[in-house]
């Protein structure tokens, strides 16, 4: 029997950055992860059928990942990762034509604004600027560091200016701040839209200040050069540097415990592997308690969190993806042609009230309005396709459990890509000539090749339900440590949720070591 000081159960970006500072600190590792490559989300493949021309399925947009603790103190870029960023974020085209774009330069952004509504431009710079020092000096640091229980946390924010404008604005949802604060419908819905995108529902309370926070961040928009997967590779190799072992096609099937100890796991081949110190899982909650601690050795109130767990509804996502012979041309690009070089193109939604019918239509089942985002990779990284040729991809949210049973995309999988490709088409029309292939995902498929995406939800776990700070993924887990001694949380269902950002990884590491350094 093989024996590790330290067990991580899946290989997603998270699982390997707490194993790597495992590794680092001397601890022998192994990580496990049941797909055939690590990186989870991060993953970029080949078409199998058209060499030479890669697709990011899940991940593209990484924001201030440089900036990262772990991204420096594991001297990523030695390990060959290097990321591209971008100045000009997301071009909103409504289908009268006109733009509204987010750039890296706040003041590039005020202009794009003020040509529609100058009051909500300077709106939107108020409220920018109010958040500049709470992004930095409290939502920033909150992020990187384990979460404190929520009355103590009122209390600290209560203290300042800053901490007590951040408790009114964050009372509200998303919706209420934006509907509030600013007046142009295609304002409102380029606001809502852009929250959408980092999967915060608009209608969750305690998420007022998100819109402020992310014009207020310093954080610039990446994307990693080589695919989402190059981030991916660095990761692996930073743990192997230190010893660690990085084993794909490994499923994990049980976590042994022995006296309320996690002692090892069990693979699905019978073969057992022994854990000295600890065994800590980046997989959602259902996956780490119900399937591999088993429900019938949960506590009632665990198994209650458990199964009281949320994914988020708004969530899931179809992809279409093409190989082309020339990049999307923008009809809207003869007036403004920055779009050409937008990171992200956003279609279909010039009113709130468009957003307002998706989310109607996700609690019911069904399709909404088309609301397209995505981009061109290839315009940024060439190496993701032939010379001369490209890739480029657009994402829907759409549900899950296509009306009430996500077995029903096997039929609507390709006509749903067709409506998809048709009005993308409407906005690029040279798509339709230089479309070489093409291949979609819908919800359906991402939950079976990502089990750990459970219901499709790329996040792992809604930030509605309570499910936020020293509460997720719920009450008595919050701070990366279970009923099980020795057994840890390290994945997007812990704080502070998910994206591509690290972070639960990072501070699930500090909190282990803290804890072997105190034994």
């Amino acid at each position: 029997m093989e024996e590790f000081d330290a067990i991580i159960i899946g290989a997603g970006h998270n699982g390997l950055i707490t194993q790597a500072y495992l590794s680092r600190s001397g601890l022998r590792t192994i990580s496990l992860e049941s797909a055939p490559v690590a990186g989870g989300g991060l993953s970029t493949i080949e078409d199998p059928n058209f060499p030479g021309f890669f697709h990011n399925t899940h991940a593209f947009y990484h924001r201030g990942i440089t900036n990262m603790p772990w991204f420096k103190d594991l001297d990523l870029e030695r390990h060959g990762v290097d990321y591209i960023g971008a100045d000009l974020y997301a071009s909103l085209i409504s289908r009268n034509g006109s733009v509204i774009q987010w750039w890296t330069d706040f003041e590039q952004t005020y202009k794009s604004f003020a040509a529609l509504d100058r009051d909500d431009a300077d709106t939107l710079r108020k409220w920018r600027d109010s958040f500049v020092p709470i992004s930095r000096d409290i939502l920033s640091v909150e992020a990187r560091t384990a979460p404190i229980p929520a009355d103590v946390r009122l209390r600290e924010l209560e203290k300042t200016p800053e901490g007590r404008l951040l408790i009114e604005v964050s009372s509200r949802s998303p919706f209420e701040f934006v509907t509030q604060e600013f007046k142009h419908p295609q304002i409102q819905a380029a606001l809502l839209f852009i929250n959408g995108m980092r999967e915060v529902d608009l209608r969750a309370s305690g998420f007022g200040h998100h819109i402020a926070s992310l014009f207020a961040s310093p954080a610039r928009v990446q994307t990693p050069r080589g695919g989402a997967t190059a981030l991916a590779k660095g990761l692996v190799r930073a743990v192997e540097s230190h010893g660690g072992v990085v084993r794909t096609n490994a499923q994990v099937t049980r976590i042994l415990i022995e006296n309320n100890q996690a002692v090892g796991v069990e693979l699905a081949d019978g073969s057992q592997l022994r854990a000295r110190k600890l065994v800590a899982s980046s997989l959602n909650p259902h996956l780490t308690f119900l399937d591999l601690v088993g429900a019938d050795r949960l506590p009632q109130d665990v198994a209650e969190k458990v199964q009281g767990f949320k994914y988020n509804v708004l969530g899931p996502l179809f992809s279409l993806h093409l190989n082309l012979s020339e990049a999307p041309v923008y009809r809207v690009s003869d007036e403004h042609p920055d779009v050409q070089r937008s990171l992200t193109v956003i279609m279909g939604i010039d009113n709130v009230a468009t957003f307002l019918d998706i989310v109607r239509a996700h609690d019911e089942g069904r399709p909404g309005p088309q609301v397209l985002w995505g981009g061109t990779p290839t315009a940024f990284d060439p190496s993701q396709a032939p010379t001369g040729k490209h890739t480029a991809f657009m994402w829907e949210k759409t549900p899950y459990a296509l009306h009430g049973d996500p077995n029903n995309w096997l039929a609507e999988r390709e006509k749903h890509a067709q409506r998809m490709f048709d009005m993308w088409a409407s906005y690029a029309p040279n798509l339709r000539a230089a479309t070489i292939s093409s291949f979609s995902q819908s919800p359906r498929d991402v939950a079976l090749n990502n089990p750990n995406m459970r219901e499709a939800d790329v996040l792992m776990g809604a930030f509605t339900n309570g499910q936020i700070g020293i509460n997720r993924p719920f009450e008595g887990a919050g701070k990366y440590r279970t009923f099980v001694n020795r057994l840890y949380l390290c994945g997007s269902a812990s704080h502070p949720g998910g994206n591509i950002t690290g972070l639960p990884g990072f501070i699930a590491a500090q909190e282990i070591l803290n804890d072997r350094m105190e034994v």
